[in-house]
């Protein structure tokens, strides 16, 4: 049952990452006053299998120099990790029901940082060694802001379980008590994630497609379908922690409605921030995050921490 489950979990995701790429492509088309993929399947609906047919199906090129063992662990790893993060989401139920699932979440998404590293490094290229760089900085400084606005709301809630914020959020979203960290939360995600407008480890005028450059086939699938899994991923976890809905025991099926819901609005909010903003610059990155939100979530931790004081009169006791 358990691998019943596993599938079940994992087909709809994997779906769901292939037609995300068609949304996009899509969208982006009709944002920029084109069509879009519209030539396979009635209105393109099977570019995705068309896409994954090709890639999957082309012969697997590996650079002389390369280190062979890291250079074909990496893109097995990045897809591995991008679908372990599903584990503990109730949807309505986890596949692994944890009391620290959110710290979870939080632990495994760094383990991301490794697959990129390794790529960039075990091409034995350049460009592929910077564009590593640029993405794991990137990753490494916004999980800082990330970490401490999720301090923030399990304040809040009181507890590290998905399952006690629906609780939290059964007669307000957290959203409203707390947008400024929802804001810059959903900002961070799109870094998180390597999106535009932070998408600087694409930079095609320096870095030519960034650390994945010297993979082809397959194995460039692999990162591909890590990154849109990524996204679907983050933007669950984002309305789960800030859009809570009803909670699963009183309807299963309108809590998934919901979620799901919720989720596809805010990756389509994903795609509509990339057709509008143009990239940002690398030193304007590290300045938002290290001159900006990280001044503003460490200041309004402190005010979640000294609330509870200020409204009790009572100073913790050990």
């Amino acid at each position: 049952m358990f691998t019943v489950n596993l599938l079940l979990i994992t087909l709809p995701i994997i779906a769901a990452m292939a037609f995300l790429t068609l949304t996009e492509r899509k969208l982006l088309g009709y944002m920029q006053l084109r069509k879009g993929p519209n030539i396979v399947g009635p209105y393109g609906l099977l570019q995705p299998f068309a896409d994954a047919m090709k890639l999957f199906t082309k012969e697997p090129l590996k650079p002389s120099t390369s280190t062979t063992t890291l250079y074909i662990i990496a893109p097995v790893l990045a897809f591995s990790i991008a679908l372990l993060l599903w584990m503990p989401l109730p949807m309505p139920n986890p596949l692994i029901n944890l009391n620290l699932g959110l710290l979870f979440i939080l632990a495994t998404s760094s383990l991301a940082v490794y697959s990129i590293l390794w790529s960039g490094w075990a091409s034995n290229s350049n460009y592929a060694l910077i564009g590593a760089l640029r993405a794991v900085a990137q990753t490494i400084s916004y999980e800082v802001t990330l970490a401490i606005i999720m301090l923030s709301v399990l304040l809040m809630s009181g507890s590290f379980s998905l399952h006690a914020l629906i609780t939290t959020q059964e007669y307000t979203w957290l959203l409203l008590p707390s947008w400024p960290l929802a804001m810059m939360w959903f900002t961070s995600t799109l870094a998180e994630t390597n999106r535009a407008p932070f998408d600087l480890t694409e930079g095609e005028s320096e870095l030519v497609s960034g650390f994945n450059i010297e993979y082809a086939a397959g194995p460039f699938a692999l990162f591909f379908m890590a990154e849109y899994m990524n996204i679907i991923m983050m933007n669950a976890l984002t309305a789960m922690i800030f859009l809570g809905t009803l909670y699963p025991i009183h309807s299963p099926e309108l809590f998934t409605t919901c979620f799901v819901t919720k989720t596809l609005l805010l990756t389509s909010l994903f795609l509509w921030i990339r057709a509008t903003y143009p990239r940002f610059r690398y030193d304007q990155l590290m300045h938002l995050l290290w001159k900006n939100f990280l001044p503003l979530t460490l200041a309004l931790l402190m005010w979640h921490i000294s609330t509870p004081i200020m409204i009790s009169g009572i100073p913790p006791q050990n």
